[in-house]
């Protein structure tokens, strides 16, 4: 079973984050939450590791602090 990376990972995460950014920009937020779902589930195919999809969905439900 993999891991899930939960240490920095990401070459230009600046980047990767202002691209994020501009996509959202000028929707809507019915839209904004639309391309976050299909974000996910293009990511998610892309990691095709239902263990480490489901470790990533366990980490990102628990609340901060």
């Amino acid at each position: 079973m993999a891991d899930l990376i939960l240490t920095p990972n990401l070459d230009n995460a600046d980047d990767f984050y202002a691209g994020l950014l501009a996509a959202h920009d000028g929707l809507s937020k019915t839209d904004s939450d639309a391309l976050n779902a299909r974000l996910i589930l293009v990511l998610a195919n892309h990691i095709g590791d239902a263990d480490v999809l489901a470790q990533a969905v366990k980490t990102a439900a628990k609340k901060p602090g």
